[in-house]
């Protein structure tokens, strides 16, 4: 069923919306990161690691965000890979809602990576 709108500012406020997460997946930041969304990555549960980046307000203007398959670690799923501006590179795995919120405070925001979550720095 189609959501109706009930006024001028349900539209805004849903264009509002809409224009965030573009501005997520677009443009250079001060960090990539990059969700994995392969089957096994789907199946272990990348959409809630996916869903806690748009939820993020911590993560606007700092990160762009980008999806791609598998990385062959398909035991470490859910995965996500950062890279920084100087090009160091961050995988992490076995991840939830709560390790990504986690993972965004500490190391998006407070630019401390979360070592006990790391595969691969």
């Amino acid at each position: 069923m189609a959501r109706k709108i009930a006024s001028v500012a349900d539209l805004n406020a849903l264009k509002a919306k809409a224009q965030g997460e573009v501005e997520l997946r677009s443009g250079a930041k001060e960090i990539e990161a990059t969700v994995h969304m392969g089957t096994c990555g789907i199946a272990a549960g990348a959409r809630d690691v996916l869903a806690e980046f748009l939820a993020s307000p911590d993560v606007a203007g700092r990160v762009t965000l980008r999806q791609t398959g598998c990385l062959g670690l398909c035991d470490q799923e859910p995965m996500m890979t950062l890279l920084d501006k100087s090009g160091k590179k961050f995988v992490y795995g076995k991840l939830d809602k709560h390790r990504t919120r986690e993972i965004i405070r500490e190391h998006i925001v407070g630019g401390r990576p979360v070592a006990r979550y790391l595969i691969q720095s």
